[in-house]
């Protein structure tokens, strides 16, 4: 057998050892000549990490997961008999298989297959071909690139959903010579990594979507804001960005077709505020981060007042893709309003976690449990946060919802750049808003009083609530902040920060008043340690005195063999007791 063996390498797979593994391989295969290995990037299955492909030339004969460096030997001896009885138990599941398989992959269509650190692979993969269209033979003009990213109904995917092409028409339309296209990659949701997964598993769709728009709006430097707490991305990005440069595809008269266009990328503090895109413009002038008023917009005032254009990555990912197969193939996916694929982060309490993309109208029911298989184990489906903490958490009553903008909007949550974090029936829903408020309060800019001081009133009323302290007054007043908050903060972080508070109040408002009840405040969920109480179940009580021990504060009393009790005015609510007890007997009050 000839081919090749790949080890998949983004963040997630070098963090569960696949740099280890890779070099374990290498170590077998140096002095072989028919067997190359090759770097890849993330293929999405982010709970099977480390992953390694053997292919037969370019025909993929089988995956392997969950290794580990004292398989390679065996896998040696795989990829060159052809022969998988050896490593059978190394590969993947027809059940794992299918999280791929119900997906539909665009902005993803080469992650986790080409070497993102070769322009070679990513040739040999379409990539630059639609660059090539556009500016070579009968070429395309901008407005023609234009229109066809307008009949393909692209929306941005950082999280307004905006129509891309308007946007570009915008910048395009603005008067002056110099103007400069944007890409935002300071993606900054908790549980989001989309757009670094697209970085580190496949550059150049980034590069040459890039190229594309500035091409469209007349842009002759292109700027990549990416997040320094993403060091692997921005490797990896650099080299390709010098690789394209040397061959020709950035910089001066590209293609010959006398269009220039140069790259640099900014690294960014990682201030959530700077996904808004007024805030980034003002990172990028080297001022503080914090929003302007608008308008005017960036397309008419934007990097050093000049028109320009921002989009996040997951948009530019399909713009090489849309090019080459047309709009009307981009528009034939989705729904009425919402065209296409997205890319969403899946994590949680799911039982295959990843990177999934899928055409905008499959449920989250198809999601959730299609792709991602379920609540892991065993407890049963509570909520579902979309959006990040811009976004709000949708109950199991809305497993049916329909994802698409107009669809999540109704429910109170958003689409957002594409978290989606899945939680059991063992999350409290206050703490989770309380979760989303601490962030929002800590990223606040500070520049209007909204979101500086309201997030923070919010915050505290929650932390109160949690901690068993709140009144039932607090929801009311809860609300009435949320909507201040809302309609009166600057920009997007304000306007946004109550979705997770108001979205929760509105589908479990039970378990705050659960909180909040003078008589007897408890958590449903038994998850806020504060309103834990413990007890012993005495008929399921074996004495064994294991709880006894564990107890730091010996408020745990009984003899061998016979049924202990809990002395609760001593209890500190550790939980070591009903950590401890093997026969179910300590119970959570």
């Amino acid at each position: 057998m000839s081919g090749y063996i790949a080890v998949g390498q983004g963040s997630c797979g070098i963090a569960a050892g696949a740099a280890n593994v890779y070099a374990a391989l290498s170590e077998k295969l140096a002095d072989r000549a028919d067997i190359a290995l090759k770097t890849v990037g993330c293929i999405g299955m982010c709970w099977l990490e480390p992953i390694v492909d053997l292919y037969d030339n370019d025909c993929l004969t089988a995956r392997l997961v969950h290794v580990s460096p004292a398989d390679a030997d065996r896998i040696v001896t795989a990829a060159e008999s052809g022969d998988l009885s050896g490593i059978a138990d190394l590969v993947i599941t027809a059940e794992d298989s299918a999280f791929l398989a119900k997906q539909t992959r665009i902005a993803l269509r080469n992650c986790g297959i080409i070497d993102p650190t070769s322009l070679e692979s990513a040739r040999a993969a379409g990539g630059y071909s639609a660059l090539a269209k556009i500016l070579t033979g009968e070429g395309m003009t901008p407005e023609q690139v234009i229109e066809c990213i307008k009949v393909s109904g692209l929306a941005g995917r950082g999280g307004a959903g905006f129509p891309t092409w308007f946007k570009w028409n915008a910048a395009r339309q603005a008067p002056g010579d110099e103007k400069y296209l944007i890409c935002n990659a300071d993606e900054g949701d908790p549980g989001a990594f989309m757009d670094r997964a697209v970085i580190e598993s496949d550059p150049h769709t980034l590069i040459e979507g890039m190229l594309i728009a500035a091409y469209a709006i007349g842009a002759r430097e292109a700027i990549v804001y990416v997040r320094a707490e993403y060091p692997l991305a921005i490797k990896r990005l650099t080299r390709a960005i010098g690789q394209a440069r040397e061959a020709g595809l950035i910089g001066d008269n590209i293609m010959g077709s006398g269009f220039s266009c140069d790259f640099r990328i900014k690294a960014g503090a990682g201030a959530f505020v700077c996904g808004e895109e007024t805030a980034l413009i003002e990172s990028l002038q080297g001022s503080r981060g914090m929003p302007r008023l608008k308008p005017p917009f960036p397309a008419q005032a934007g990097y050093w007042y000049k028109p320009s254009n921002i989009n996040n990555v997951e948009t530019f990912a399909n713009v090489a893709w849309i090019i080459s197969n047309g709009g009307a193939a981009f528009a034939a996916m989705g729904t009425p309003d919402s065209k296409g694929t997205k890319v969403f982060a899946l994590t949680g309490k799911v039982r295959r976690s990843g990177l999934v993309e899928i055409p905008m109208g499959m449920t989250l029911r198809d999601v959730i449990f299609g792709i991602g298989g379920g609540i892991r184990g065993g407890g049963s489906f509570k909520a579902v946060q979309m959006g990040g903490p811009s976004g709000g958490c949708i109950s199991a009553s809305l497993l049916d919802t329909v994802i698409d903008y107009k669809a999540l909007g109704a429910t109170g949550a958003i689409m957002g750049s594409g978290g989606m974090v899945v939680m059991d029936d063992s999350t409290c829903m206050v703490s989770m808003a309380k979760f989303f408020l601490d962030f929002t309060a800590k990223e606040s800019c500070g520049k209007c009083v909204h979101c500086r001081i309201g997030t923070k009133r919010m915050q505290e009323i929650l932390t109160r609530i949690v901690a068993g302290e709140g009144v039932p007054e607090d929801i009311g007043l809860l609300e009435e902040l949320c909507l201040a908050v809302r309609d009166g903060a600057l920009c997007g972080l304000g306007q946004t920060a109550p979705n997770p508070v108001l979205t929760t109040l509105r589908y479990f408002r039970g378990e705050f008043e659960a909180h909040t009840d003078p008589e007897h405040r408890r958590c449903p969920a038994h998850a806020c340690q504060a309103l834990l109480t413990y007890s012993v179940d005495a008929e399921k009580c074996r004495g064994c005195t294991l709880c006894a021990k564990k107890c730091p504060v010996g408020a745990i009393s009984g003899t061998v063999k016979q049924p202990h009790a809990i002395d609760k005015d001593r209890c500190i609510r550790c939980g070591q007791c009903y950590a401890a007890c093997r026969f179910g007997a300590v119970i959570k009050d």
